[in-house]
């Protein structure tokens, strides 16, 4: 994994040691509560600054707002420079609710300062799992700290600016959260790699280059077959091969697999690989047709997942799929009103040639139903305009044959902050993509787009139990947050992590 930032642990006893051996300019990190309410540790650590705290509190109107924070200047009776006092409400300590702990090491990150850094992670309540909060903590800190610079020739030259900031974290059980943070740095290693896979530009992470990236979890133990065009010909994957056949790109499909667990039937995941999208003969406008290099998100997310199970040894059986493709509006170009055969045997007749990312999905979905039985398949992609109308950017669209599958994803979502709301299917819809000349056509009209979407990739999947995420509106161009200060936000490794972890491993 890419560091961004290190993080240091020692004991809550050792602090005060800790604090007299550091030279240079000197950040403390402490937490409050309503009415100024800390933990044992942090209270007697800032005792003699305690007045002067009271004081800056009632002037600046600080109560303890989760995320606020008071900074004092050479705090009276502290041997630092600065003391941050940042809120945490003593019921957000409670319970299984790891976003917030995520979301709190990332807030506080964001406002850590050069120079050295200890933070004293002591709340006003315990955390039912104090181990598991450090390690969350942690987590978010790191999440926030990534960067994507590849390409700046120019860095900045401000003197405050660190390479690499490092953070001392001040813990109850060092061993403990040490041994929480492994599992929580193969996550981070999964966020980081989506995260850069999605913000590479498009003349670099084309479908060979973004092969050969994740054929690179070979190093992890994941075993990685990649299809060319001749294997996927042979296949008779027409679908996807169409999409990328106006392009010089010659198209991939990937096919992962990590055997963390001996089991007759895989889990798999599945990711459209659009690494650009002009829209091909129906071309999209120019303005912010750049964005369209993040059109491989979920094919990003399918890639930092199996980064992160197999980081972590997770007990599963894990299917990791991706198509690949580049959509060009070459003289060689699929045309609306072309009919496809896909490996599945049903034709599809083309409307629109910028609805291409279903077309992908097909024979990728029809492929790992058809060859590994999988228990279930969740497939994920930045499929439709239509699902930030109706979500904007706040959760990702669910679609899905099977109400267990759904809850699990939502309940997974609600604990990661990742978050999922399941929208409606039924037979109306599916008509609406019902063909004249074909089996199928790849779109449905205006209304109801991720609906109808949704529907085409559901013939596709025969009865194995299936969710499809919609993911134009979180994973790509999302808004800047607490964690996340990416274009790319590495959308849905967190989230199917926890679905694996909670639900699928086994011995």
């Amino acid at each position: 994994m890419t560091e961004f930032v290190t993080i240091n642990l020692i004991a809550q006893s050792d602090l005060k040691l800790d604090l007299a051996a550091k030279q240079g300019p000197l950040t403390l990190v402490v937490f409050a509560g309503e009415n100024l309410a800390m933990g044992q540790h942090a209270a007697g650590l800032v005792t003699p600054a305690m007045e002067q705290i009271r004081k800056a509190a009632a002037a600046t109107k600080f109560k303890g707002a989760v995320s606020s924070s008071l900074e004092l200047l050479a705090p009276a009776g502290l041997a630092v420079d600065r003391l941050l006092l940042v809120g945490v409400h003593a019921d957000k300590a409670k319970g299984d609710d790891a976003s917030a702990f995520v979301t709190l090491g990332g807030a506080v990150m964001g406002k850590l300062a050069a120079g050295t850094k200890l933070v004293l992670l002591d709340l006003p309540q315990a955390a039912a799992d104090v181990a598991g909060a450090a390690a969350d903590f942690a987590l978010g800190m790191k999440l926030r700290a990534y960067k994507f610079e590849t390409y700046k020739t120019k860095k900045t030259d401000d003197a405050e600016t660190e390479a690499m900031p490092v953070v001392t974290l001040a813990v109850a059980d060092v061993a403990a959260t040490q041994k929480a943070m492994a599992a929580r740095d193969a996550i981070a290693g999964g966020v980081t790699l989506a995260r850069t896979l999605v913000n590479e530009p498009p003349n670099v992470l084309f479908p060979a280059e973004f092969a050969d990236r994740a054929k690179a979890l070979e190093k992890l133990g994941v075993e990685v077959e990649v299809l060319d065009v001749a294997a996927m010909t042979r296949l008779g994957m027409g679908s996807l091969l169409a999409v990328g056949q106006g392009s010089r790109r010659d198209s991939r499909m990937v096919v992962m697999r990590w055997r963390g667990a001996k089991s007759d039937k895989p889990i798999a995941f599945i990711g459209k690989g659009v690494c650009f999208d002009t829209g091909g003969i129906s071309i999209k406008g120019a303005a912010g047709m750049e964005d369209m290099k993040g059109d491989m998100a979920g094919a990003a997310c399918v890639v930092g997942l199996m980064h992160a199970l197999a980081s972590r040894k997770a007990k599963a059986d894990v299917i990791g799929a991706i198509g690949i493709v580049e959509n060009m509006p070459d003289g060689n170009a699929m045309r609306p009103g072309d009919i496809l055969t896909s490996m599945s045997g049903q034709t599809i007749e083309v409307i629109n040639t910028d609805a291409e990312g279903r077309l992908v999905l097909a024979d990728v979905c029809w492929y790992v139903q058809d060859k590994f039985k999988p228990t279930f398949m969740i497939d994920l992609a930045t499929l439709t305009g239509a699902i930030l109308v109706a979500l904007g950017q706040e959760h990702a669209g669910l679609f899905s044959n099977n109400d267990e599958l759904s809850e699990r994803l939502a309940k997974a979502g609600q604990l990661t902050g990742e978050k999922v709301w399941r929208l409606p299917m039924g037979p109306v819809y599916d008509k609406l993509i019902d063909s004249k000349f074909a089996d199928m056509k790849n779109t449905g009209g205006r209304h109801a787009g991720s609906i109808t979407a949704a529907h085409f990739i559901q013939r596709f999947v025969n009865d194995t139990p299936w969710a499809h995420l919609d993911i134009a509106g979180t994973g790509m161009g999302s808004p800047q947050g607490d964690i996340s200060q990416s274009w790319g936000s590495g959308w849905g490794v967190r989230l199917l992590d926890r679905l694996v972890a909670d639900h699928y491993e086994h011995a």
